[in-house]
């Protein structure tokens, strides 16, 4: 990956402005850094390191990872394994994914602390459009929110694409219905085929420890396998649709 150019091509942040983006401390992304988990800055003029958008979003997915309560070690292992050029918003797909397998954490956040957390001033219609894609959701309080963060930077990024309202609405319904049959069917696949027989081996201790095991450490590579499937599916859909007579 060429962070130079990858930088040069989006916002630039010091240290300070990632960690206040990002919503981290400036010691915990040099602790990042020091480990390998974050590409290093390009270093400008006066010695000062800049940031782009792919650490932002490197950043917010090895968060996530903690969150789901992978070590630093799985969490490295979890990163070798992704393509080297993946682009900030590949990285913030990867990232609201992994978030799906937690609980939702939806926080109360003023409009003030949300441009922060943006990094820019939102209109009103930048709300409306944040709440139709699920971002957040209005309270009875005018200027407070209930902010589902781990969609935040992908929402954001949304602001930009010429859609309509309305559009964005309808592709939010179709990937929320596809991805609960997805979930539903490997849940199902998961249960018949694989916690069915060892609970019907007699419940060995043993035997159910491995099985919650295997399903913790299913959810980082089922969530990749969904990434890179949807990925190239909907590529060659575009292609077919937008195809020359």
């Amino acid at each position: 990956m060429d962070v130079e150019s990858d930088v040069e091509r989006g916002p630039r942040y010091t240290v300070d402005e990632l960690a206040a983006r990002a919503g981290v401390t400036v010691r915990t992304v040099r602790f990042y850094g020091t480990r390998g988990l974050l590409p290093p800055p390009v270093i400008g003029a006066r010695r000062v390191g800049h940031y782009g958008p792919e650490h932002l979003s490197r950043l917010a997915l090895i968060e996530e990872l903690q969150r789901q309560g992978m070590t630093l070690a799985a969490i490295e292992r979890y990163l070798e394994q992704l393509p080297p050029d993946l682009s900030a918003r590949d990285l913030a797909v990867h990232r609201a994914l992994v978030a799906s397998w937690a609980p939702e954490s939806a926080e109360s956040i003023t409009l003030r602390d949300l441009e922060r957390r943006a990094g820019r001033a939102l209109t009103g219609r930048d709300v409306d459009r944040l709440a139709a894609m699920g971002v957040l959701e209005r309270t009875d309080d005018a200027d407070t929110y209930r902010l589902d963060g781990s969609l935040l930077r992908l929402g954001v990024e949304m602001l930009d694409v010429p859609i309509e309202h309305e559009t964005i609405l309808a592709s939010r319904t179709v990937l929320l219905e596809h991805a609960r049959a997805a979930a539903q069917e490997l849940a199902r696949l998961f249960r018949e085929e694989v916690w069915n027989p060892y609970r019907e081996s007699g419940e060995d201790p043993d035997h159910l420890r491995a099985m919650r095991s295997l399903s913790a450490h299913m959810q980082p590579m089922v969530i990749q396998a969904l990434v890179t499937a949807f990925q190239r599916s909907l590529s060659e859909e575009l292609r077919t649709a937008f195809r020359g007579p």
